[in-house]
């Protein structure tokens, strides 16, 4: 019988996780998310990405600006490069230490995943 690998006994401290889902609009919210990372109405983000992923960051000089929700809006533009859709379901890892929230798609997820588990493309550990 195959043993799993050996897992951390408790999730790491310095990421917060959460799930959200893409809207028609570029906006995914999670307030734990959030909160977690203390961003505040009107704080400015500058975000950059990857077809793996979307990073946004707390910047004076950021482009974007918090509303009045608690949502981080992906401009079309963006989505488009990092291959994000409307109803996307993403996973969001805040980094408190470092004030940077990671939007993964759940593409991405699923790729890291099955590079780990024996028969699903990773190999048999």
């Amino acid at each position: 019988m195959a043993v799993p690998p050996d897992l951390p006994a408790a999730p790491p401290v310095d990421v917060i996780y959460g799930m959200g889902r893409i809207d028609a609009s570029g906006r995914i919210a999670d307030r734990g998310v959030t909160r977690a990372l203390g961003w505040q109405i009107g704080d400015r983000l500058t975000l950059t990405g990857t077809p793996r992923k979307v990073v946004a960051r707390r910047d004076p000089a950021g482009m974007l600006a918090l509303g009045h929700k608690p949502y981080v809006a992906i401009p079309a533009a963006l989505r488009a490069r990092c291959g994000l859709s409307t109803g996307d379901r993403v996973l969001l890892a805040a980094m408190p230490g470092d004030d940077v929230l990671t939007v993964y798609p759940l593409s991405t997820v699923h790729q890291a995943i099955r590079g780990t588990v024996p028969g699903e493309g990773g190999d048999p550990r």
